[in-house]
């Protein structure tokens, strides 16, 4: 039996488009967004156990993946949070439940420097491409949310699309 995943082969179709014409990494991550904007899905994408989560972490879904980039639902309870990081690859991600908070950084080489915040809710699509994309993602609401992220690269072939993780100070 296949798994049909409402509105995933559409915004395959659209982000393979968007791809198709090569560009800069930030142009590429532009046109992206724009087709999430249009194409973003529902929550609906992922089962009912998908959405469930883990009590313990958040959980990655790859929905696709191809040469030129993959799809992954991301599902972070309350609570939740990854370390700061960067990226091997252009990433634009889609808030499809909740509210997912960012929080920005620029690396001092001794230290990280928090250089803004984002309250990224339902509906809010956003993109960036490395380098000085150090960011950490954290779910301090008190629902379950969900996000959707494009990224630049065959996750088929990567464990992961976090190039490093930081555990410098942050001042």
């Amino acid at each position: 039996m296949t798994l049909v995943r409402p509105g995933l082969a559409e915004l395959v179709e659209g982000v393979r488009e968007a791809v198709s014409h090569p560009a800069e990494p930030r142009t590429t991550a532009f046109a992206v967004a724009g087709v999430l904007r249009e194409r973003l899905p529902t929550p609906e994408i992922l089962t009912e156990e998908e959405r469930a989560g883990d009590p313990d972490t958040y959980v990655r879904h790859t929905l696709h993946t191809e040469p030129d980039f993959s799809i992954i639902a991301v599902v972070w309870r309350p609570g939740q949070q990854t370390r700061p990081h960067d990226h091997i690859a252009w990433c634009v991600f889609g808030v499809l439940q909740g509210i997912e908070y960012e929080t920005l950084y620029r690396d001092e080489g001794d230290h990280l420097t928090e250089i803004g915040r984002v309250a990224n809710r339902t509906g809010d699509v956003s993109g960036f491409a490395p380098p000085g994309d150090i960011h950490k993602v954290h779910n301090i609401g008190d629902i379950t949310a969900i996000s959707l992220h494009v990224y630049g690269a065959d996750l088929s072939a990567e464990p992961t699309s976090v190039r490093r993780t930081y555990h410098l100070p942050i001042r």
